[in-house]
């Protein structure tokens, strides 16, 4: 009568654990680290290192081995065309697990999965903040963001200040009071004078 495998399970089954070490494979390959349970990590370390070593050997039947393990064929091009010649001088030992201490929450033990020999990494682009004028000196580009900050700032405050005036000219027309803050003199009654008695204005002739 078959005896089950003793040792450590991960999942609720031999077809859950086959599942999830592919994933983890799946990640490793992919990120060439991943953090994980350190059962996790002492389950997967032999199932990938053995994924790699038919990557070294080559050949279709090997291609076609690992790929109904992995289940994606750019990542079967990354293990033979990449990984595999990374490790071609050495026999074994392809991964190493570092342990990194208890989870929070559990204190489940956790630890980093990661390839021994890590391959050239691609920098990202970045844009540019300064630039060399002819001279050989450096100087900083404007952005033109900040620069649309601070003019839209003094536009406000322009505006601010027509609107002031607009109220005070208001105020100043309803109060009878000018900008220095001086009463408006309004003209004397007696400031026109009377014309002699005889003499009529122009246009009011004595018919």
């Amino acid at each position: 009568m078959p005896q089950p495998k003793k040792g450590p399970r991960l999942g609720s089954g031999p077809a859950h654990q086959s599942l999830m070490l592919r994933g983890l494979a799946r990640s490793l390959f992919e990120h060439e680290r991943i953090k994980t349970t350190e059962a996790k990590a002492k389950m997967l370390r032999p199932y990938a290192e053995k994924l790699i070593t038919k990557a070294k050997k080559g050949g279709v039947h090997q291609r076609r081995l690992v790929l109904s393990e992995v289940e994606d064929r750019a990542l079967v091009h990354k293990l033979f065309d990449d990984i595999g010649p990374r490790f071609a001088t050495r026999n074994g030992g392809y991964t190493r697990i570092l342990k990194l201490g208890p989870r929070n929450g559990d204190a489940a033990p956790m630890a980093l999965v990661e390839l021994v020999e890590k391959g050239a990494r691609k920098t990202a682009t970045t844009s540019v903040d300064e630039d060399e004028d002819s001279g050989g000196r450096r100087r900083r580009l404007r952005r033109p963001g900040r620069r649309r900050g601070r003019d839209a700032g003094s536009v406000e405050a322009a505006d601010d200040g027509t609107d002031d005036e607009i109220q005070q000219d208001v105020s100043s027309e309803n109060t009878g009071i000018d900008a220095s803050g001086e009463a408006a003199e309004d003209p004397a009654p007696d400031a026109v004078a009377d014309p002699p008695d005889g003499d009529a204005p122009e246009g009011d002739e004595e018919k």
